[in-house]
């Protein structure tokens, strides 16, 4: 806050004088009188004047906050770790703030140029930021200290703002420290919701995270640099403005030339990670899908980077989630959480019994993919397309805290096709919580089957899950199918996948008979499987997974 002193005894008649830094006069500091038009200009409409400074400060928070949330969801994407990546951000932006508010005070004699070089710096930096990251990525390979290295660049760019813009606030009309703070502070927080609500409802889905930075940048500069150079022109030297000028209009080209040029980094990165044959890729409000591969196979689906669906090896993992839980009880209704790909429900109408399938995924794209893409639809079966199947777009967890359990609500079987946190997935999909919520949507005698993860990240997600799942009421049987679902795209050790078969009474571990014989599955091997894993499992079981933490 800053704070201005008045000082005592009558304003003198004449001269009538302006600071270059905003403040009172201070014994020992010279007076630095501004040129007459800028003060017949300022104050022959000095709210106009007032609103256009905050009307930019509106603007600049809108941007810094979509920088912000940018990086933060980049780092989401490529690591996984969203508490992660957003604390990491948060905290080093918000530390860089508050010592860019303290570099900010030694600009404050020229506030409109040096907050001209600021949104210009800013603009350049947020605008590139995303591509930057993206690009360490993908040929680096180590992207974190490039990522930490911008937050706090902008960090420090967003920081000197407040002061910057207080001082040309108090420079177009004195008025009370506390007033003037109110109405700013005000700007920027509404500044900072249009842009927090922004952008994952418009600049996401519409733009993507690299064009959307790119076009944030060139708003930025024009909103910020481009209106205080015009509004307060007169302050710097006609040559110093016009070098401001030309490097806001520097930074515009080439924010521009990124622009024309993203689609072909994005490209060659996705190339590098992915491999010449990337034949679709889309940006959805919630993840990045990239498809790659010929049309007529094997293909490869990556969801944020996370190979999703091995082409020839998927059958293994939807195989060993839906069959056992399908034949050991009836199974005319069924309800599958996630499973946008249609892989898993391609397993569940093989068995005749089955008179209605419901979907929910959070993601419509994902599902639009599988129909749409030759390979992909042929992968699946064109199950989606089946009549006996409906789709519901929500959360998982969402929808089963929503739906009220009723007449015609409950089901034979309940399907989580959804990553284990060892995989990549969130742990709200496997927490105490969300094991309840589906327990309540059993019909009597029905089953829940969730994913417990991989061998090669070892056992410890697949105790928890069992940890929870005996919360929630069920008891459970855990057992395994040999291979990887991507061996044939990350050679390596073989290992297996887990599961985790649940119902209110110990269920029954067997294949049905009216499905064809699963490739991956015998009697015999989910026999073995699962003595191998209840001789694994540890006397004292890993703490639930809980949406407050491990109890």
């Amino acid at each position: 806050m800053f704070v201005i002193n008045h000082p005592a005894g009558p304003p003198p008649a004449q001269p009538s004088l302006d600071l270059d830094d905003g403040s009172p006069p201070r014994p020992g500091r010279s007076l630095t009188p501004l040129p007459t038009r800028r003060r017949s200009r300022l104050r022959a409409r000095p709210e106009l004047a007032r609103l256009v400074v905050l009307l930019a400060s509106f603007v600049c928070a809108a941007c810094g906050l979509v920088y912000e949330l940018e990086l933060v969801a980049l780092g989401d994407y490529l690591l996984g770790d969203s508490v992660t990546q957003t604390s990491v951000v948060l905290s080093v932006m918000v530390f860089a703030m508050g010592l860019g508010s303290l570099l900010a005070k030694r600009f404050t004699r020229r506030p409109a140029t040096a907050f001209a070089l600021v949104e210009c710096a800013l603009a350049l930096t947020g605008g590139l930021s995303v591509l930057a990251v993206y690009s360490c990525w993908a040929w680096i390979g180590r992207y974190q200290a490039t990522m930490i290295g911008l937050t706090c660049l902008i960090g420090v760019l967003i920081g000197a703002e407040i002061p910057l813009l207080m001082t040309l606030i108090q420079r177009i009309r004195r008025e009370d420290a506390g007033r003037a703070a109110a109405d700013l502070f005000a700007a920027d927080y509404v500044g900072a919701l249009i842009g927090g609500l922004a952008f994952p409802f418009l600049i996401l889905p519409v733009l993507g995270p690299g064009s959307g930075a790119l076009v944030t940048g060139a708003v930025n500069a024009v909103a910020g640099a481009a209106v205080v150079l015009w509004l307060f022109r007169e302050e710097p030297a006609p040559r110093v403005r016009l070098l401001l000028w030309g490097g806001c209009g520097l930074v515009l080209a080439l924010l521009a030339a990124a622009a024309a040029w993203s689609d072909a980094v994005e490209r060659a990165a996705r190339q590098a990670l992915y491999g010449g044959q990337v034949r679709s890729v889309s940006q959805s409000r919630y993840q990045e899908i990239v498809l790659t591969g010929p049309a007529e196979g094997p293909l490869r689906l990556y969801l944020d980077g996370r190979l999703a669906v091995c082409g020839p090896d998927e059958y293994r993992g939807n195989e060993g989630l839906v069959h056992p839980a399908m034949a050991a009880g009836p199974d005319a209704r069924v309800l599958l959480l996630g499973g946008g790909d249609g892989l898993a429900l391609r397993e569940v109408l093989r068995h005749r019994g089955v008179r209605s399938v419901l979907v929910v995924d959070h993601d419509p794209a994902l599902a639009r993919l599988a129909r749409t893409d030759p390979g992909l639809a042929t992968l699946s079966g064109r199950s989606l397309d089946d009549p006996r199947v409906r789709t519901a777009q929500a959360d998982p967890l969402e929808w089963l805290r929503t739906v009220r359990p009723g007449p015609g609500e409950s089901f034979d079987v309940v399907l989580a096709d959804l990553p284990a946190p060892a995989d990549g997935g969130p742990v709200t999909f496997h927490s105490q919580e969300f094991y309840g919520l589906a327990t309540r949507l059993l019909a009597p005698g029905g089953r829940l089957a969730v994913r417990g993860g991989d061998e090669q990240h070892g056992w410890q997600g697949l105790w928890q899950a069992e940890s929870g799942l005996r919360a929630a009421g069920l008891r459970t049987v855990p057992y395994a199918v040999a291979g990887s679902a991507t061996a044939s795209c990350r050679p390596g050790p073989e290992g297996s996948q887990s599961f985790l078969l649940a119902a209110a009474a110990q269920p029954p571990l067997t294949l049905a008979p009216d499905a064809p014989p699963p490739r991956a599955l015998t009697p015999d091997t989910l026999r073995t499987s699962a003595a191998r894993l209840t001789a694994l499992r540890p006397l004292h079981p890993p703490a639930a997974l809980t949406l407050l933490g491990p109890h």
